[in-house]
């Protein structure tokens, strides 16, 4: 497999995993949330990431958020890749295995979080996990999370595996990440930071295929970005990344922690503010974003940039 495998390339929602206010999954939030991102022209999502919990969730819970996606998105277009992170190859394995037999597009793993690997494990890791499942396989690059920040050459030699088709680059440091993105290119589909005038003028000049997004509360505009950069209308684009980038200047930082809360907090805060599906509970050891000052500020930056209920 190579990138020419797959379509995988526009704004992707990293999507949240909704829960009710007793702490069980809210199925038919978790469908309307995947649902809203697909009326929002969203070109992918990726489910039991990140913003969507995965490490708050039993393996059973994960397996059924994989089997509501699929389901809900069926028949839609939009690609949907399931989270497979975990400390061991055996379980990340079982993961993608059952992801695979429920339908979906991909599966994605960062190295083992916690473990601090050597390249020489990250390579193994992955050699493991994508030879034991056949599937489209993402490699997820995610520092903040894992504590490893792998490399420009450690990239170079995971997009010579078979089966990974994709990278999503989530480093801190945006000049290594465009360094990535040259490096693996011609072998496998790249997602990074590129709805900005700098990522746009990337994109057109020299590749990159998009971005994922936690919480996707900017896909009104990024979504539009892409569909923009595609058929060549530049001034849109511009136009649509300069109001994205005023809405992640007010809620994120450059390492990617949040503004107002730990970062899918305050991703569930602002949809609830919002008033859409998926928002406002999260699961231990993560807390809600409750202080009225904060969410007041929250309320504020959001329609700062025109995002109102």
């Amino acid at each position: 497999m190579d990138r020419d495998d797959v379509d995988w390339r526009g704004y992707w929602a990293a999507a949240p995993t909704a829960f009710s206010a007793t702490g069980e999954l809210d199925e038919p939030a978790i469908t309307a949330t995947l649902q809203l991102y697909r009326d929002q022209g969203v070109h992918g999502v990726l489910v039991n990431g990140t913003t969507g919990e995965w490490f708050a969730q039993s393996p059973a819970e994960r397996r059924r958020v994989a089997e509501v996606a699929v389901a809900a998105l069926a028949g839609s277009g939009v690609t949907v890749v399931v989270g497979c992170n975990s400390y061991t190859a055996a379980e990340t394995i079982g993961l993608a295995e059952h992801a695979r037999s429920a339908g979906a597009d991909g599966a994605l793993t960062t190295p083992p979080p916690y473990v601090h690997p050597s390249d020489e494990e990250v390579l193994a890791f992955y050699r493991t996990v994508t030879e034991a499942v056949d599937l489209p396989w993402m490699v997820y690059n995610w520092p903040r999370g894992t504590a490893v920040d792998l490399s420009v050459a450690v990239l170079d030699q995971l997009a010579d595996l078979d089966r990974v088709v994709a990278v999503k680059d989530s480093t801190g440091d945006e000049i290594k990440c465009l360094e990535g993105c040259e490096a693996v290119m011609d072998r496998v589909r790249f997602f990074g930071r590129f709805v900005h005038r700098r990522g746009m003028a990337f994109l057109t000049g020299l590749g990159g295929d998009g971005n994922i997004d936690g919480g996707a509360v900017g896909a009104p505009f990024a979504a539009p970005f892409y569909d923009a950069v595609w058929a060549g209308d530049l001034d849109t684009a511009r136009a649509c990344s300069d109001r994205y980038g005023l809405l992640v200047a007010a809620l994120v930082n450059s390492d990617y922690s949040a503004k107002f809360a730990s970062p899918t907090s305050q991703v569930k805060a602002a949809m609830h503010v919002l008033g859409q599906p998926g928002g406002g509970y999260v699961r231990p050891p993560l807390l809600p974003l409750t202080d009225a000052g904060r969410l007041a500020d929250l309320r504020a930056a959001l329609a700062g940039v025109g995002l109102t209920a």
